[in-house]
């Protein structure tokens, strides 16, 4: 709109606001024709340069005659048929009509006065849904992100790896290729499986705090050894570019190559925790996602009109924009190249690599449990190790040990934490003297007798012990052990189930009488001969005989088992002559 037909049209608002009753209409009318329009374009015209009185609210504003029950009924029956992609198959239409049809919402407003039911309208219902919220646009809006922050440079990398869908190397030594759509689409399936192993993939490696990136391509498929290589080749130091070092963790998407034994090994051996995002999130490794658009667009886009003759040259090429790009391109976060931000990295904060070989050796090797001596050493490649600075080292445990990156006198223990989270632990090597004994063993005879500190297990064990015994210390347990006292106050009775448990009233079994022969018993008593005599006489008595009372039952003849308590009595009485007489008659 000109200056000049804007001047007009604020010239006529002003008329129009001063005119008389009834006469606006032959203002407007004259002005049309003045300015060659529609009445209709000059009213539409005139309402962007001037300032209408809000219109008056109605009384009914937001109320709706469907209830919030059909209204989640319909909207749950809209996100079933949703693909997983979002889309949306049914409209609010079909959905309603659909529902209405097997009698599943009404959806109707009924007329206080006259009783009369009407259907809602579509844009009625849509109204009502919106005022639930519960409108398509914003149930399949996503999930609202949360900001997440690093404290240093190398303490988070994220790494993915993307296929280039525009090129691929030819076998037969063209270089680099672009895939014509012509040949390479969905309907054309066998073009795509013919260069499946010479398909180029791209990994990108990023550092989350500073923002910088690192890119290499491989050839093939997103597998554990492409990655673990990647990895390898970025925590080195290269010639000019100063990204290195070994990151605390790692994030990655859940495929099976970044979940595979060969990196977590090296990981592990690393003292990396990697951390796995959930399925269907992406955003959880944003940074290197956008990442890989940039590289796709500001570094691919350029090999249409750059021959490429080799995975190496491409490698090369990649590498060398991207020191150029951490370099001089400035980040929107905080303002400055990533390298500026990435140098700002310090001393313990850089964790150095080890050399490519033996990072390889580290990928194969997988960690081993190994359990652990009573002098809290275990055995690993040979050697032994000294894990009594462990925490949580118990005897006979097991701890998961693998090689040491960074010292060859030393085994790397894995624990893990509260969180979950890997730790990791040096283990010394154990040196032994020529005698074959522990060169820090205790000296026998020079008063060095050492203790180990209480495992896991020990300090338990004694507060299973205080509890049983209702002590406070180790002392007034062994004191209430000395007092033979009971475990836990002898409030517990073991046999309580047993006494409180009623028997069952068992059934009475009829049986069959045997027949046994018939015995002679012989009722007379026996005498007794003299040495059973004097044993006899001797337990009774409770103590050894005496030589008068041996002599006295010597004399004795033919004294059976019933006649035994009264000769008791008479030697108890020391009556021995009166009995000899007596027994004689």
């Amino acid at each position: 709109m000109s200056a000049a037909l804007t001047e007009r049209l604020v010239q006529l608002a002003q008329q129009v606001r001063l005119a008389p009753r009834g006469q606006a209409t032959g203002l407007y009318d004259a002005a049309a024709r003045e300015l060659g329009m529609s009445r209709a374009t000059l009213l539409r015209k005139l309402g962007e340069v001037t300032v209408r009185k809000p219109r008056k609210r109605r009384m009914d504003a937001g109320a709706t005659a469907l209830t919030r029950e059909e209204a989640h009924l319909i909207a749950a029956f809209m996100q079933e048929s949703s693909r997983k992609n979002g889309k949306q198959l049914l409209s609010l239409e079909q959905a309603v009509a659909i529902l209405r049809a097997n009698n599943k919402v009404r959806a109707e407003r009924v007329d206080e006065k006259t009783g009369e039911v009407t259907p809602l309208s579509t844009s009625a219902i849509r109204n009502a849904m919106a005022n639930y919220g519960l409108t398509s646009e914003l149930l399949l809006a996503p999930a609202p992100a949360i900001a997440l922050a690093s404290d240093h440079p190398n303490q988070f990398w994220q790494i993915d790896a993307s296929i280039c869908v525009l090129y691929y190397l030819k076998n037969g030594g063209d270089g680099l290729q672009g895939m014509d759509q012509a040949a390479f689409y969905k309907n054309k399936p066998g073009n795509f499986k013919a260069v499946e192993n010479n398909r180029v993939w791209r990994y990108v490696v990023t550092d989350h705090t500073s923002g910088t990136l690192y890119v290499e391509y491989v050839l093939g498929a997103e597998s554990g050894e492409n990655l673990a290589n990647i990895f390898i080749n970025a925590i080195q130091k290269r010639p000019g570019d100063p990204f290195h070092g070994v990151p605390l963790n790692a994030d990655l998407d859940p495929g099976s190559a970044n979940t595979g034994a060969v990196f977590r090994n090296l990981c592990r051996s690393l003292g990396v925790h990697v951390n796995i995002n959930k399925p269907g999130n992406p955003r959880a490794k944003g940074q290197v996602e956008n990442a890989q658009n940039i590289v796709e667009r500001q570094f691919e886009s350029g090999l249409k009109f750059r021959a490429i003759a080799s995975l190496e040259e491409l490698n090369r090429e990649a590498q060398r924009w991207a020191m150029h790009f951490n370099a001089h391109a400035i980040h929107t976060r905080h303002q400055h190249t990533r390298y500026g931000m990435w140098q700002r990295i310090t001393a313990e904060q850089l964790r150095l690599a080890p050399a490519p070989e033996l990072c390889r050796v580290l990928a194969h090797s997988e960690p081993e449990n190994r359990t652990v001596s009573v002098q809290l050493t275990v055995s690993f490649g040979g050697q032994e190790y000294d894990v009594s600075a462990i925490p949580g080292v118990v005897v006979r445990g097991k701890l998961l040990c693998c090689r040491n990156p960074w010292r060859d006198d030393a085994i790397q223990v894995v624990t893990v934490d509260e969180h979950g989270h890997d730790q990791y632990h040096d283990a010394p090597a154990i040196t032994k003297d020529q005698w074959g004994f522990r060169t820090d063993a205790a000296q026998k005879g020079q008063g060095q007798y050492k203790q180990h500190a209480d495992t896991v297990a020990q300090t338990a064990s004694k507060e299973l012990e205080q509890l049983a015994m209702g002590a406070g210390t180790q002392a007034e347990v062994a004191a209430a052990r000395k007092a033979k006292a009971l475990p836990f106050g002898g409030e517990i009775d073991p046999y309580k189930p047993v006494t409180d448990t009623p028997m069952p009233e068992f059934l009475p079994k009829r049986g069959s009488a045997i027949e046994v022969p018939a015995v002679t018993q012989d009722t007379a008593p026996k005498a007794l001969d003299r040495i059973s005599l004097k044993l006899a006489v001797s337990e009774r008595l409770r103590r050894p005989l005496m030589p008068a009372e041996i002599d006295f039952l010597e004399g004795q003849t033919e004294v059976t088992e019933d006649q035994v308590p009264e000769l008791v009595a008479t030697i108890a009485t020391g009556r021995l002559g009166a009995s000899v007489l007596k027994l004689a008659r």
